[in-house]
């Protein structure tokens, strides 16, 4: 009988292909991260000399971060994103955690039909100008809930949880109703505690999407002041010179150019980085499940 492919032992061709290829992987996302971060801490000589970016790092210079942090622009746009983050994400898995629940729950009222209009969501989207007028109308217009309102239930994740929650054992649910359990005591001690590594991942995805987000805070953001930090990585990228007031301390003489949009973009990735190994193990975890319940 012949084994699958996927049974049979690499070769060492194979192997050595794989390990090429992780290697090469590898560097594509290091060496980009590895220049910004050199970049950064260049002085204004070592990136002349360089000609632009650079690779290989001739001391540190600090002055692109001492000169971001002078002023409360970054520190302001770096709060304002972790409210957003933070806030988005806590009201967005609540929402999709209990319609998908009770998605999944096939006895539960109009389910059918209220899955059907959240598909319509997936599938068709509602275009710029009816959103901004939808925003705009019920006077979110520059306030910080209209970076997360309009986005605080995805399609995709909920189906994802619904299908979750549909994989989970019937006995089990049932047993907790005849014991006299109500579906919210149900949810929270029951469901919630045994999906932990999905909602984690879900979780994920939409802090991801509050953190990256910038064109709704293009659309509905006119004062400086509530811009989230994306969108001054971006007007700081954009600019052609030194951004307005920023300077060394206690000079006149602004630090170079692209140290300090490299030292901005460091500042806007680092709480990614920060937050992902934390939910990683989870992330891991719920691809598996997923996999062998799939």
């Amino acid at each position: 009988m012949t084994r699958p492919v996927w049974e049979e032992k690499p070769t060492v061709a194979g192997q050595a292909g794989k390990g090429t290829l992780l290697t090469l992987v590898t560097a594509a996302v290091i060496i980009p991260l590895w220049t910004v971060v050199v970049t950064s801490l260049s002085s204004r000589a070592t990136i002349d000399k360089a000609g632009g970016l650079v690779f290989i790092p001739r001391g540190f210079d600090f002055s692109a971060y001492q000169s971001i942090f002078a002023t409360d622009r970054v520190t302001r746009a770096l709060w304002v994103s972790v409210m957003i983050t933070a806030g988005g994400t806590l009201l967005s898995i609540t929402l999709t955690t209990m319609a998908a629940y009770g998605l999944s729950r096939p006895g539960s009222l109009a389910h059918r039909p209220l899955l059907f209009l959240f598909l319509l969501t997936f599938l068709f989207g509602p275009g710029i100008i009816p959103s901004y007028l939808l925003v705009t109308g019920v006077g979110l217009k520059d306030n910080l809930l209209a970076l997360i309102l309009p986005t605080a239930v995805n399609a995709f994740n909920l189906v994802v949880l619904r299908a979750f929650f549909m994989n989970l054992p019937g006995e089990l649910i049932d047993s907790a109703r005849i014991d006299g359990a109500s579906e919210w005591r149900i949810l929270w001690q029951i469901v919630i505690p045994l999906s932990k590594a999905v909602i984690a991942v879900v979780a994920l995805f939409y802090a991801v999407g509050y953190w990256n987000s910038f064109f709704n805070a293009i659309l509905y953001l006119s004062d400086p002041s509530d811009h989230p930090i994306q969108l001054v990585l971006r007007s700081y990228i954009l600019q052609g010179q030194a951004p307005p007031g920023v300077s060394l301390p206690g000079t006149n003489v602004p630090p170079p150019t692209l140290a300090i949009k490299m030292a901005v973009v460091v500042v806007t990735v680092i709480p990614a980085l920060l937050v992902y190994p934390f939910v990683q193990k989870h992330f891991t975890k719920a691809v598996l499940t997923g996999a062998i319940k799939g």
